[in-house]
């Protein structure tokens, strides 16, 4: 499990954080949703899921630890 969580990381930080140089795409994009999404395209819907699955998996993968944390501590 510590590599699943490992590899989420990784992929958060890689792929998911890019450009590094200044504010990640992820976040102007958020933003943008956040501000009414006025003049988004459905490409720009597409591009928010691809910058965000990282994270969406990073949950998913901490969700299962702490399950399974869970069950072995009870």
């Amino acid at each position: 499990m510590k590599k699943q969580l490992l590899n989420a990381l990784l992929f958060c930080i890689i792929p998911g954080l890019l450009p590094f140089s200044g504010e990640p795409h992820i976040v102007g994009k958020v933003q943008w949703i956040l501000g009414g999404a006025v003049g988004m395209q459905p490409m720009d819907y597409f591009d928010t899921l691809l910058h965000g699955s990282p994270f969406i998996y990073l949950i998913i993968v901490l969700v299962k630890w702490g399950r399974t944390d869970f069950k072995l501590n009870a």
